[in-house]
């Protein structure tokens, strides 16, 4: 059987993005016509970013010289339509609590890819002396996938203080343990257990009583829990990448994720199916 040229892969590579991206546009702008005849202006917003972020993977392409495997374009398109649109506007958020779990999994999936194609490319750059071996390529890029992590809980708790967002969603605990309730302020523990309810008392002396069941935990318990599954994904990544470097690139899983550095000459998949 014949075998098609790298160019016509190209050109249905570009039809299937093609196709996607107007699906997944059309949903957003349809959301957004709902939200502006609902008068909630910041989801609107929410979706004309949504619209911007979509053409960043063709622009990475164009701008970088890069070829980003089909599978990661994808998973990052939706990666960018669930958080936001499902995530934000349909609350999925709050509804459905492995969502936000489930996207920071991936995220440090994706970032540990990412990282390992950036030090991939430093590798074989003459200008860089850098010659790292398998295992510390899949450390630097388990490290990236962390930091990346990391910065975006600065940033979630930057929105949430500054602009009172409630970015890092709050827990309901039941058990505290603190130095802060110490009368004798000598550093000692104090447990606090079975905690039913939170009385607020505000400044006219009036009290309320939030019928949540327990304590509330501003943030701490979801920023801990965001940062452990990003660490998952990406030792997940981070060996995969180990075995696919060790094999010297054998293996179709890895190079789904990995980007790939053009040549001189070659056109992405953008490009060569807007020449055909």
């Amino acid at each position: 059987m014949k075998r098609k040229p790298r160019g016509f892969r190209h050109v249905e590579h570009g039809r299937r993005m093609a196709v996607l991206y107007i699906l997944l546009r059309l949903s957003v702008i349809l959301v957004m016509i709902a939200q502006f005849f609902n008068r909630n202006y910041e989801n609107v917003f929410l979706c004309l970013l949504t619209l911007v972020l979509f053409t960043l993977p063709a622009l990475i392409e164009r701008q970088l010289r890069i070829d980003l495997p089909d599978t990661l374009e994808v998973i990052i398109l939706l990666f960018i339509y669930a958080a936001e649109i499902l995530g934000e506007i349909q609350a999925y958020y709050v509804n459905l609590p492995f969502w936000d779990t489930m996207l920071h999994t991936l995220n440090g999936f994706l970032c540990a890819a990412i990282g390992f194609s950036l030090v991939a490319l430093l590798n074989r750059t003459e200008r860089v002396a850098l010659n790292l071996s398998p295992f510390f390529m899949a450390v630097v890029a388990f490290c990236f996938s962390m930091t990346v992590g990391v910065l975006w809980e600065f940033f979630e708790r930057f929105m949430d203080s500054v602009l009172l967002f409630d970015m890092q969603k709050d827990h309901i605990v039941h058990t505290i343990a603190s130095v802060s309730l110490d009368p004798t302020h000598s550093n000692e523990v104090i447990v606090v257990r079975d905690i039913a309810d939170v009385i607020l008392v505000h400044g006219d002396g009036s009290q309320q009583a939030l019928g949540l069941g327990g304590y509330l935990d501003l943030g701490i318990y979801d920023t801990m829990k965001d940062l452990f599954v990003n660490f998952i994904g990406a030792v997940v990544f981070s060996i995969i990448g180990y075995f696919f470097v060790k094999s010297r690139g054998k293996g179709r899983f890895a190079r789904r994720f990995i980007p790939r550095v053009l040549m001189d000459g070659e056109e992405t998949p953008s490009e060569s199916s807007s020449n055909s």
